[in-house]
C-alpha cells in the first residue's frame, strides 16, 4: 500500500495572477477552502500518511500547512523561476525512499481518482480521461498495450491522440531513481524539463501504463477560463458526487420521458427545508433561467421564463399568451402537434391545422403555398422539433427561414430535442422556444420553461390574458421584478434540475447527442438483425425516440412485453398512432450504447418465446 505522495506546487501561477493575487495557485479556494487542501485531505483519507510538497513561490504559504497538517514536509526550490516541475521533483531525491504518488497542486478531482491509482494491478500508471476541451492540456500517445508513447501539449509531435493527461501518477521508487538519473545529467547540460517530458524519456526504457478513465470529474485550474469552468461546473459535480450516501437501485427508463437520472440529481432533492420566496431561492432560480438560456440562445437579448407543469404548461402558455387575434398555423404530423390544435380549440383562436404525414418528411414547398396564397396575414407558426410519437426530426431551421421570408412568429415544442440535439435561436429564427426539466436535460419532471427575447415578451402585453397561471407577460415581469415565480414552484424539482443543467454542462450538449446516437444506432441495428423495423427514415430521424412496428404473433401482446421488461428492469413504452401497432423505444437520459444492448438481447429473447418457446423469456 502506498503511503507517500509528492504535490508539485513551485510554480509562479503568471496566468492567473488577476484571481489569486500574491497567492500561489494552490491557495485559490472553493467554499473558502484551498484548493490543495482538499487533495491533501484527500490524500490522508486514502491511507497516505507522509506528503512532501515541492514548494517555490510563496513557500511560506505551504509551511504554514505544516502546522495543521504534520504528515507534510515542504522542500524548497530556490530556483523556481527558472526551473521545470521535473527538477522540483528532482529536490526530493534525498527524501523519497519508497513508491509514491505524483500530484500537481493544481487540480481539482474526485476521490475516486487516488483509489484508481492505488489499487491499480500495474506499478507505474499514469491517470488520464477524456477530452476536457478546455486550453492548455497534456495530450497522451499510447501504445496498443496501452503504454505511455508520447505527450505533449502540441497536437502535432503525436500520432494518435488517446486520453488526456490528469496529473496524478502512481510511480514506483526505482523509476523515480531513472527519473532522477536522467535529469542529473540534463542538468549538466543545462537542459530542463517538465516532469511529463522526462516521463516519456523513460518510457522508451520501461513501460509506463495509461489508464483512461472516461468517467472522471476533474479539472486544472491554469488561468481565468479554467477557475470559471472549477467553480461552475467540476466543483458542484465533485460535491454532488462525493456526498451521494448510496446508490440507488436503478430502473432503465426506454419511455420518452421522465429519463434516467443519476444519483447526483436524484439527491439534489435532499436539501434543508427552504421557503421558496427567500432571496437564496431567488437566486437560485435567476441562475437557472439563465444557464437555459445559454444552450440556445444569447443571455444579452433572450431569457427563460419558468413554470411549474409538465411541458404541454409551457407550450400551452405560449399558444395562449401571444396569440391575438391573427391567425397561427400548427404544423400536425404526430400527437403533440395534434395537441396543440387541442390547445387552439379550447382558447378558440384562428388557426389553420396543416396536416403532415407522421413518418414523412414535412413537404416545405406545400406548406409555403399554404401561407403564400392565405387571404390573411399568417403572424405564427407552430411545430413540435421531435415528434415523439414517431422520432421525426421536423427541419427547424427550414422552416425558420421560410417563416423570416414571411414575417410569421416561429413557435417550436423543443421538449424533446432540448439539451441533445444542438439549437441556436437566432439562426433558427425561433421566436418562442418551449421546453421541460425532464428529458434530455436529464432532471426530475416538474418544471417547463419558455425561452424567448426580451422584447417578444414584453409585446405580450399587448394580448389580453386568457388565464391566470399560464399568463406568459405576467410570468416574465413578476420575474424580472422579484427573481420569483409567481405561484409556488417545486422547489426540490428546482434544485435537481440545478444539478442537472451543471451535469448538461460538464457532458457538453454535442458529447450528448453522439451518446445519445450511439445507443439509438444500437438500437436501429439491434433490431433490423431481429427483423423488426421502425416506421421513420433515418435521413429524418431524431435518434431519440425511435417508433418500431410490432411483432408479428398471434400471441403478442404488448402490455405481456412491457411486464416482462420491467421484471427486468427496462421500462418500454406503447405507441401513439392509431391506425398502425407500434412501440416505442427512447434512448435519452443516464443510459448507455451498453444498455440498449442488454435491451437487445432481451428482446431477443422475448421474441424467440413468441416464436414458441416461453422457457427463453420466463424466469
Amino acid at each position: 500500500m502506498i503511503k507517500t505522495a509528492v504535490i508539485l506546487a513551485a510554480g509562479m501561477g503568471k496566468r492567473i495572477r488577476d484571481k489569486s493575487g500574491d497567492r500561489p495557485k494552490g491557495f485559490l479556494t472553493f467554499d473558502e477552502k484551498p484548493m490543495v487542501q482538499y487533495s491533501i485531505e484527500k490524500l490522508l483519507n486514502a491511507g497516505v500518511t507522509k506528503i512532501f510538497i515541492g514548494t517555490g513561490y510563496k513557500s511560506e504559504m505551504y509551511e504554514e500547512l505544516k502546522k495543521q497538517y504534520p504528515q507534510i514536509e515542504c522542500v524548497y526550490n530556490e530556483k523556481y523561476e527558472t526551473t521545470g516541475s521535473m527538477y522540483t521533483l528532482y529536490l526530493l531525491k534525498n527524501y523519497i525512499h519508497e513508491d509514491f504518488l505524483l500530484l500537481e497542486s493544481d487540480l481539482l478531482y474526485e476521490k475516486s481518482a487516488l483509489n484508481i491509482l492505488l489499487t491499480h494491478k500495474m506499478q507505474d500508471v499514469i491517470l488520464a480521461s477524456k477530452f476536457t476541451n478546455n486550453g492548455d492540456e497534456v495530450f497522451v500517445e499510447i501504445s496498443s498495450t496501452n503504454s505511455l508513447v508520447n505527450m505533449t501539449k502540441n497536437k502535432e509531435e503525436l500520432e494518435n491522440i488517446a486520453a488526456e493527461l490528469v496529473g496524478i501518477t502512481k510511480l514506483t521508487y526505482s523509476t523515480f531513481q531513472q527519473l532522477c538519473i536522467k535529469v542529473k545529467g540534463m542538468l549538466q547540460k543545462q537542459q530542463l524539463m517538465d516532469y511529463e517530458a522526462a516521463l516519456v524519456e523513460i518510457a522508451r526504457q520501461k513501460e509506463i501504463y495509461v489508464e483512461i478513465c472516461h468517467d472522471l470529474v476533474w479539472c486544472e485550474v491554469d488561468d481565468e477560463h479554467h477557475l470559471k469552468w472549477a467553480v461552475d461546473v467540476i466543483y458542484p459535480m465533485i460535491k454532488a458526487r462525493e456526498h451521494v450516501p448510496r446508490m440507488i437501485e436503478r430502473t432503465i427508463l426506454l419511455n420518452p420521458g421522465p429519463a434516467t437520472t443519476t444519483d447526483t440529481v436524484k439527491y439534489a432533492q435532499v436539501v434543508s427545508d427552504i421557503c421558496p420566496r427567500e432571496e437564496e431561492f431567488g437566486q437560485i432560480l435567476e441562475w437557472i433561467s439563465n444557464e437555459l438560456t445559454k444552450l440556445v440562445a444569447d443571455p444579452k437579448y433572450y431569457t427563460s421564463v419558468l413554470f411549474g407543469g409538465s411541458g404541454t404548461a409551457a407550450v400551452e402558455a405560449i399558444i395562449s399568451s401571444i396569440v391575438g387575434n391573427e391567425k397561427i398555423i400548427i404544423i400536425n404530423n404526430g400527437a403533440y402537434g395534434e395537441r396543440m390544435c387541442k390547445i387552439a380549440n379550447v382558447y378558440e383562436l384562428d388557426y389553420i391545422e396543416y396536416k403532415s404525414p407522421a413518418t414523412d418528411k414535412i413537404n416545405l414547398i406545400n406548406l409555403e403555398q399554404l401561407i403564400s396564397h392565405s387571404d390573411e396575414k399568417i403572424a405564427h407558426l407552430a411545430v413540435v422539433h421531435c415528434e415523439t410519437t414517431t422520432g421525426m426530426l421536423n427541419p427547424i431551421k427550414e422552416i425558420g427561414d421560410l417563416c423570416k421570408k414571411y414575417e410569421i412568429n416561429l413557435i417550436v415544442d423543443a421538449m424533446s430535442s432540448f439539451a441533445a440535439i444542438p439549437i441556436d435561436m437566432k439562426e433558427m429564427n425561433i421566436g418562442y422556444l418551449a421546453a421541460s426539466s425532464n428529458k434530455n436535460l436529464q432532471g426530475m419532471a416538474g418544471v417547463s420553461f419558455i425561452i424567448a427575447e426580451y422584447q417578444r415578451l414584453h409585446n405580450c402585453k399587448k394580448i389580453k390574458p386568457r388565464n391566470l397561471y399560464l399568463h406568459l407577460y405576467d410570468q416574465f415581469e413578476y420575474f424580472q421584478r422579484t427573481q420569483q415565480m409567481r405561484f409556488t414552484p417545486p422547489v426540490q424539482t428546482i434544485y435537481a434540475l440545478k444539478q442537472a443543467i451543471i451535469e448538461t454542462k460538464y457532458e457538453g450538449i454535442s458529447r450528448r447527442y453522439d451518446r445519445y446516437s450511439k445507443s439509438w444506432e444500437t438500437l436501429i441495428n439491434g433490431i433490423e438483425k431481429l427483423g423488426l423495423t421502425h416506421l421513420v427514415h433515418k435521413n429524418h430521424h431524431s435518434k431519440i425516440i425511435t417508433s418500431i412496428i410490432e411483432p408479428n404473433y398471434p400471441n403478442y401482446d404488448f402490455y405481456q412485453m412491457h411486464d416482462y421488461f420491467a421484471s427486468k428492469g427496462f421500462t418500454i413504452y406503447p405507441g401513439k398512432l392509431d391506425k398502425l401497432g407500434t412501440f416505442r423505444i427512447a434512448n435519452i437520459g443516464n443510459i448507455t450504447y451498453k444498455d440498449m444492448e442488454q435491451f437487445i438481447d432481451l428482446l431477443d429473447l422475448y421474441i424467440k418465446g413468441l416464436q414458441g418457446g416461453e422457457e427463453y423469456f420466463i424466469s
